[in-house]
């Protein structure tokens, strides 16, 4: 029988992952998603480059050069960019500004690796859309098939509330309200939650879509919006390969009308800049995108 303890550094991990991130900060599951793969990542570099197991591990065997290390092994050996290698080292400082709290005898050993800086890089522009640009894109879906309309509503949903991708995952029936004023229910980062209103035209695409696939009675208010062909909500990944689907077809046709680099997000930015360009105040804009679960309010049309 094997009456092994565990190492403090898994006693840690385990209660940062399973109760900090989700009880006291209240991160969302996608959140903590990204807080666990940085830890496996920096255990899986422990076992192939240095022979440390995960059960081997503690705090005694974790020094700043270990983490550094990890940091270069990502750029250098995985070909992971700047951007990740700095959301990975932000996720370990948080673990480590947790540790040091709950655990004073290893405050200098957080502090030298808290030490460690995040890269500096130049960020690139976000491409947006002209609205012709938008209109060429929503145009391509083929209406003659049902995952055709399934797709100009979710491009339509997309681009009318500025969701992020990971919002449209989560949308559900329930979450969507048709009658007037009509509004859809989003959950975004930190399980803030927002309603943003819909115009009179998503509403008529997103009414056909619901009744084309039977999404209208009451008992489906819990099923996902759009799903895959398993009937699993649609991933990220699946909205993304959506988007690139459409976008290409579009470029095709409208040459220098969509820029070569276009992504989910892209369709936020261009909802905000048009509607700078309708003369919408910002402040309002950012007010509305700062709605919390605890405060939450339907917004009034724009």
């Amino acid at each position: 029988m094997n009456n092994s303890k565990p190492t403090d550094f898994a006693y840690h991990i385990t209660n940062f992952l399973s109760v900090y991130l989700p009880g006291q900060k209240g991160f969302s599951e996608n959140t903590i998603l990204s807080y666990r793969d940085a830890i496996l990542n920096f255990l899986r570099y422990c076992d192939s480059q240095h022979k440390l197991s995960p059960d081997k591990i503690t705090f005694a065997k974790i020094t700043k050069p270990l983490v550094e290390g990890f940091l270069d092994w990502l750029c250098e050996e995985k070909g992971n960019g700047i951007t990740t290698r700095n959301q990975r080292l932000a996720s370990i400082h948080s673990f480590f500004r947790y540790v040091q709290e709950e655990s004073p005898a290893q405050m200098l050993k957080c502090q030298q690796i808290l030490s460690i800086p995040i890269k500096k890089y130049q960020q690139q522009a976000i491409n947006y859309l002209a609205f012709d640009g938008i209109k060429a894109i929503l145009s391509m879906p083929d209406l003659n098939t049902r995952n055709g309309r399934r797709d100009l509503c979710m491009l339509s949903l997309l681009y009318d509330t500025g969701a992020r991708v990971s919002e449209l995952h989560y949308i559900e029936v329930g979450h969507v309200r048709l009658e007037s004023p009509a509004t859809i229910k989003l959950f975004g980062k930190g399980k803030k939650v927002r309603f943003v209103p819909l115009m009179n035209k998503t509403v008529d695409i997103l009414k056909a879509y619901m009744a084309e696939s039977n999404l209208l009675e009451s008992e489906k208010r819990s099923h996902p919006l759009f799903w895959n062909k398993r009937g699993e909500k649609l991933t990220s990944a699946g909205v993304r390969y959506v988007l690139a689907k459409y976008t290409d077809a579009a470029r095709q046709l409208t040459p220098g009308l969509i820029p070569d680099d276009i992504s989910p997000h892209s369709f936020r930015h261009s909802k905000a800049v048009h509607l700078l360009q309708s003369g919408i105040n910002i402040i309002y804009m950012v007010r509305v995108s700062k709605v919390s679960r605890a405060d939450t309010k339907i917004v009034k049309p724009l």
